[in-house]
């Protein structure tokens, strides 16, 4: 987050190559600033191997994708509640990951917004059979999990809902309630 795009200030790529020492795990990179491509170098310098940029955060999409694929790394598009999934039908073929945001970006603890369930099952009718993941972010608790899940989200990002009880113990209870849900709801 750089405070222009969103309002708030997260860490950044020296964050990232600080961290990434520590983990062997897929590093899935948010950007939430505009503009990006200024920054995928060092995002993926840093270690990140999934880079998202934000559809609305800069006025050459297609070109942003390209330069996340010439680092190496898989591209992901983020796209904001109000923001139609028409603004990437033309930018599929390059993506690994579409980021539907079920919140305004920019703070956590927010009230999911039902109303892009639809544009969830919309995404994953216009990705067909291509291998692109269909990741969430934003108000994911058990109760909407299962939602996201069965209207076609295979990745959800959860924040708020995971570090409430502010022990490790009630962190893995809370993720597993979220996981689940969301295979209960694969399943059926």
């Amino acid at each position: 987050m750089d405070g222009h795009f969103v309002p708030n200030i997260t860490f950044g790529p020296t964050v990232i190559k600080a961290v990434r020492a520590a983990s062997a795990k897929i590093f899935d990179v948010h950007l939430m600033i505009a503009p990006a491509d200024p920054f995928l170098a060092d995002f993926a310098a840093a270690g990140s191997d999934i880079i998202t940029v934000h559809a609305e955060a800069g006025p050459h999409l297609d070109r942003s994708l390209q330069a996340i694929k010439a680092l190496g790394k898989r591209a992901g598009v983020s796209l904001n509640p109000s923001t139609p999934e028409r603004d990437i039908a033309y930018v599929l073929d390059r993506l690994d990951l579409i980021l539907l945001m079920t919140v305004n970006p920019g703070f956590g603890g927010q009230a999911f917004i039902p109303a892009v369930l639809e544009k969830i099952r919309r995404v994953r009718d216009m990705v067909g059979d291509r291998p692109i993941d269909i990741e969430v972010d934003g108000g994911v608790t058990p109760e909407t999990a299962a939602m996201v899940a069965e209207a076609g989200a295979n990745v959800l990002v959860a924040g708020s809902a995971v570090f409430k009880g502010g022990s490790p113990s009630a962190y893995a209870a809370n993720i597993k309630a979220i996981r689940e849900a969301a295979q209960a709801a694969r399943r059926s």
